[in-house]
């Protein structure tokens, strides 16, 4: 049933972009006012402008759960998940930067080679991180937490906060059931997480190399059942701070009124796109085609794409993009087929069956949305770009050739005229609301909240 929600979503759009004309082959002036639009612009904008809702989670029992997100927020903003007790999920998720960060590369203990992503409407996606290695929030949720570049925590500590710490240990008892002792550090070390899966190798032991990191040497010196066991709190604990995630969306912006103004026949409503924004709304739609990518009331296609980019770092260039995403997808312990999901169908899991990969995916990563765009800066999964702007001009040009991969046949240069790319950034600006702020987060944010 959940999977045919997907699907028949999926086909809705498919059958909005059907019976539209083409996209290039309409008008590209600037309209005058609304009126000037065409009968396929207004039907696409009275689609699009409607925050969605998250979508299902079979996975996770506890997506939805009002006692879960409550843990999960607490969860999200505390540093003692950090091996340093000073960094948390809001580090690089922050209120304050739109739930980015606002850096170019995202900094936990340690740089990494990627932008953080805003987790606003994160919800909405299929795939999780840029090159989608996570089918769900719950999956992407413990690899931060004990990554050496990030958190560089575990799940054992992860564990002993939830069954300890006064705080939460409620509802986590609520959640799980009667909360285990943990007390004999003989059995559960203070600090212990399993060596990383290798596609290449899934059921290997862990290196000489790896058991020299004290945490992973006290994890394969546990008893399995004991591992089992933490693995069952870690899971619960993830799983809370999916679903609080889940309630986090950006707010409605003025092409939402606009188009909430055009279904209901609203004047003041219509009024809230000024000329620009309604010529950028036009070249979205047609000339500079972005809803091949950028479609729906999310504003992703929720795919990977290879945009042609440029890089002289080499760090960068290790970067595969989705294929790698993919291979890690299928040996993932925690993917949505695994022991720990909450429905391992593949009614529910379908998704992974269908991963694509290949030489065409090479470079290529996430669509992100575009809702709350202009509390996000900068842009790009390495965030090359600092503007809204620089992003126009890249799409204008198309300069220079994929490092890694090849660039999209699709994409070609737009050759967008100065009052063109001044429309577009314009228009881009109508799909962000007022920053959400964590206080908003505690509150109904249009209706999606579940608390």
């Amino acid at each position: 049933m959940r999977t045919a929600f997907v699907l028949i979503w999926v086909l809705c759009i498919g059958a909005v972009q059907q019976h539209a004309p083409a996209p290039l082959s309409g008008p590209s002036e600037a309209p005058g006012s609304y009126r000037d639009l065409t009968e396929r612009e207004l039907a696409l904008a009275k689609a699009f402008g409607k925050l969605p809702s998250a979508l299902p989670s079979p996975t996770n029992s506890l997506a939805d759960s009002p006692v879960a997100a409550r843990l999960g927020e607490r969860l999200f903003f505390d540093p003692r998940l950090s091996a340093n007790g000073n960094l948390s999920c809001a580090s690089c998720h922050d209120p304050d930067h739109g739930w980015a960060d606002g850096r170019q590369l995202a900094l936990g203990i340690h740089q990494l080679d990627v932008h953080s992503p805003s987790v606003l409407g994160s919800g909405w996606n299929f795939w999780q991180f840029w090159d989608g290695r996570a089918d769900s929030l719950w999956t992407q949720a413990i690899e931060p937490i004990e990554s050496p570049l990030e958190l560089g925590g575990s799940r054992m500590e992860l564990a002993r906060l939830v069954v300890f710490a006064p705080e939460l240990r409620g509802d986590m008892r609520t959640l799980f059931g009667e909360l285990p002792d943990l007390s004999d550090e003989a059995r559960f070390p203070r600090r212990a997480r399993p060596w990383p899966v290798s596609p290449e190798e899934p059921f290997r032991g862990p290196t000489k190399e790896e058991l020299l990191d004290p945490a992973v040497a006290a994890w394969a010196s546990m008893a399995k059942e004991d591992q089992a066991l933490v693995n069952r709190l870690a899971v619960v604990a993830t799983k809370s701070i999916a679903a609080f995630e889940r309630t986090l969306f950006p707010q409605p912006g003025s092409f939402d009124r606009f188009a909430k103004g055009l279904t209901d026949g609203d004047e003041e409503g219509i009024a809230a796109l000024g000329a620009d924004e309604l010529y950028g709304w036009r070249l979205f739609a047609g000339k500079a085609n972005c809803i091949s990518c950028h479609f729906g009331p999310s504003f992703s296609d929720g795919r990977f794409h290879n945009l042609g980019l440029q890089t002289n770092d080499d760090a960068a260039l290790a970067i595969e993009g989705r294929p790698s995403g993919v291979r890690r997808l299928r040996v993932d312990p925690w993917n949505g087929r695994g022991a720990f999901s909450d429905d391992t169908s593949w009614e529910a899991n379908g998704k992974i069956l269908y991963a694509a990969t290949g030489e065409h995916l090479v470079g290529a990563f996430k669509t992100p949305s575009l809702r709350g765009v202009v509390h996000t800066a900068p842009y790009g999964h390495d965030g090359r770009f600092a503007s809204l702007a620089e992003v126009v001009n890249f799409y204008s040009d198309l300069p220079g050739e994929s490092t890694v991969g090849h660039r999209e046949e699709t994409l070609q240069p737009l050759d967008l005229s100065p009052q063109e790319r001044k429309a577009l950034v314009a228009f881009l600006g109508s799909l962000s609301g007022p920053a959400v702020t964590r206080a908003d987060a505690e509150e109904p944010i249009d209706g999606h909240l579940k608390r």
